[in-house]
């Protein structure tokens, strides 16, 4: 009887869900599920995998997702699932597997290297190689992944009702990404659709390697896959040049369009090419003077003055002449990673920081590499290498600090390699995170932790050791972020040299988990196939619950909830979604069906602290931002205050769909699309597009 009613709930919470939805329409689990079930016995990796993308575990019953590991016995109560809508995922041989239409037969197979159908050029090896049983897929399944060499089928599936069956032909790994990079893909072509979303993720982006795009095309593309700010490469564009300007408009103007916020991404001390070629002799030397040519960085004395005053110049003229939202100042350090084991590579070595030091040590540091190595003396110049290094931080914040005088809403961050998980940067490159964050954090600045690439190869996992590092040297956690390098790596790793898949998506869900904000190097190394995973696996709900009314929520992040139709929010009538998802603030919420309030906030990428509809068509939202954010909704707002003073901030309008622009800081809101604000005047004033 308890079985039974579990059924009828779930089949309740459907139709009441499902209310929103057009005539005709269901509103099944592959739509708004939830949780997740792994039977029988230990659940494996199967935790690590689906919750990756935000599904919760939970009882069979009421499960959007039900995994079925080998030895699993056929019952027709999991046909009942796939007919009314879950996904059943079938883990190796078994009589459910049988009773879906995969047949074991008596042949075996080694595996080790996969070809995945949808990227067959992609190189997929599993680490060790596995003997397998072999089976046979229906006529009526699509195979997504084979042996490389016998082509036998290792993932295939196919939908069936109104939801689906997923087969593998073993697990998918002891941490769930080693041999099925795009499993949850094959998911996603068979109809299912993650519940969650955030839409707060940070893309570093250079323009060298999208030289011909569409940036109106790309933006929304950004948008969709849950970009929030895009930090662009600001060296390209150091000198003025019309074309390349044009472009950098352009680029600006369709971000802001769609919602997305624009950051100067700056490189110092490199510069840009020009300012090389034209400065031979401001250019930083390596220990074995030679030029500082150092990989695709070609670095300046920011030491001398003369160099360092054409450098701030140059960029206060770049932050003016265009529309950033913030300035990120990157990789503000030295080389090399090998530390001065490499002279070739180690910096800094000009005259200006060779007399300095020489004025406080009494010797030339250049000596250390031009005669028996000193290990005392090594100690002396590194430490002062570390003094200087947190010195230029320091200088160059507080110039780009000063532009907010003429830029109020310009947001800045300090991109850092990591020097608390992996200590030996602060020899190798100067960095120290610890004497650096107090400072930062008092400046309300934000802190972009970068993974060093001796890290690369690690697990996921390493994240929260990373945040429980750096959350004992500052006292402000929401402004420290992660910087996550999606780059084909050196090391030994697998099952692909660039994370792309469920490695990807693990490495996001643990990153986004620990800490504000999480970043990616960088948008064009990204596949393509990836992109509508992002925003699943950098939601975070806490804790999630179905109830007779509908579902509670507890997030400490904002989120997304796949959600058909109206909603209330805690017994109100709820403005902020699209019709497919309600976004909620942080906190504890309980939603449940309401009817469309008609004027809505459709997109928003500043982080909402209160919001609420009042009759007949106005919206109050209470916001926090660390840069210009911007809102879409789903009508043009003709009164609009910010702060009670009556206000214009349209950036973009369209049939559905107006984009407002909204400054740093924390502010009120209030909209009406139509009658119903009192304004103070006899006049409606309706909002301009400003010049941005």
């Amino acid at each position: 009887m308890r079985s039974r009613t579990r059924w009828l709930g779930w089949a309740a919470l459907l139709a009441v869900m499902g209310a929103g939805a057009a005539e005709g329409e269901v509103n099944h689990p592959r739509r708004t599920g939830y949780f997740f079930h792994v039977s029988p016995g230990m659940p494996g990796a199967w935790p690590a995998v689906l919750g990756s993308i935000g599904l919760k575990p939970g009882p069979a019953e009421s499960a959007a997702m039900i995994v079925l590991r080998p030895g699993t016995e056929a019952s027709p109560r999991w046909a009942e699932a796939v007919e009314r809508g879950a996904y059943v995922v079938l883990e190796g041989q078994s009589l459910a597997a049988e009773m879906f239409g995969f047949r074991g037969v008596p042949e075996r197979v080694r595996v080790r290297r996969l070809e995945e159908a949808r990227r067959p050029d992609l190189l997929i090896v599993w680490e060790r190689e596995a003997e397998l049983a072999r089976s046979v897929a229906p006529p009526a399944a699509r195979v997504f992944a084979k042996d490389k060499w016998s082509g036998a089928p290792l993932l295939a599936g196919y939908r069936k009702g109104a939801g689906g069956v997923l087969w593998l032909a073993t697990d998918p790994g002891e941490r769930g990404y080693e041999r099925f990079p795009y499993l949850l893909h094959a998911l996603r072509d068979l109809g299912f659709d993650p519940p969650f979303e955030a839409r707060d993720l940070w893309a570093f982006f250079d323009s060298s390697y999208r030289l011909r795009i569409d940036p109106d095309y790309f933006a929304r593309r950004w948008r969709a896959a849950g970009i929030a700010g895009l930090h662009v490469a600001a060296w390209h564009f150091f000198e003025r040049d019309a074309g390349r300007d044009a472009y950098l408009e352009k680029l600006i103007r369709s971000c802001h369009r769609e919602g997305i916020a624009v950051y100067a991404w700056l490189e110092l001390p490199h510069v840009s090419e020009r300012f090389w070629t034209d400065h031979p002799a401001w250019r930083e030397k390596t220990a074995d003077q030679k030029d500082a040519h150092l990989d695709w960085r070609k670095l300046m004395n920011l030491a001398n003055r003369d160099c360092a005053r054409a450098v701030r110049t140059g960029i206060t003229d770049l932050i003016l002449r265009f529309a950033w939202d913030g300035v990120n100042l990157a990789e503000l350090y030295f080389e090399s990673l090998e530390g001065p084991a490499n002279p070739s590579r180690f910096t800094p070595m000009n005259t200006e920081v060779r007399a300095e030091f020489e004025r406080e040590a009494g010797f030339d540091p250049l000596a250390l590499f031009q005669g028996a190595f000193e290990a005392g003396r090594m100690r002396q110049f590194l430490d002062y290498r570390v003094r200087l290094a947190r010195r230029m931080q320091r200088e160059w914040l507080t110039a780009l600090e000063e532009l907010r005088g003429q830029r109020p809403d310009l947001d800045i961050v300090l991109t850092h390699v990591d020097d608390q998980l992996d200590v030996r940067m602060r020899d190798a490159i100067g960095a120290d995170s610890a004497g650096l964050l107090p400072w930062v954090a008092e400046r309300g600045f934000t802190f972009l932790v970068e993974d060093p690439a001796t890290v690369w190869h690690l697990s996921p996992e390493r994240y929260q050791e990373l945040a429980r590092r750096y959350e004992s040297v500052t006292t402000d956690r929401k402004r420290i972020a992660v910087d996550i390098n999606v780059v084909e790596r050196y090391q030994d790793v697998y099952p692909t040299k660039v994370q792309t898949g469920l490695e990807l998506f693990q490495l996001l869900h643990a990153a986004s988990s620990a800490f504000a904000r999480v970043a990616l190097y960088f948008e064009k190394s990204i596949l393509r196939d990836d992109l509508p995973f992002l925003p699943a696996a950098t939601a975070v709900a806490d804790r999630v619950r179905l109830t007779e009314q509908g579902l509670e929520v507890e997030t400490s992040r904002a989120l997304y909830v796949r959600w058909r139709g109206g909603a209330t929010v805690n017994g109100r009538p709820w403005p902020l979604g699209d019709g497919e998802r309600v976004l909620l603030p942080a906190g504890s919420h309980r939603v449940s069906v309401g009817a469309d309030v008609g004027f809505r906030v459709l997109d928003f990428t500043g982080e909402v602290v209160t919001a609420e509809f009042f009759p007949p068509s106005g919206i109050r939202l209470e916001y926090e931002s660390q840069s210009r954010t911007f809102a879409a909704l789903s009508r043009e707002p003709v009164v609009f205050r910010l702060d009670g003073e009556v206000s214009s901030s349209i950036v973009d309008g369209r049939e559905g769909r107006w984009v407002i622009s909204l400054p740093r800081g924390r502010h009120v809101v209030e909209m009406v699309a139509g009658e119903g604000l009192n304004t103070g005047s006899s006049e409606v004033p309706r909002n301009r597009k400003p010049e941005i």
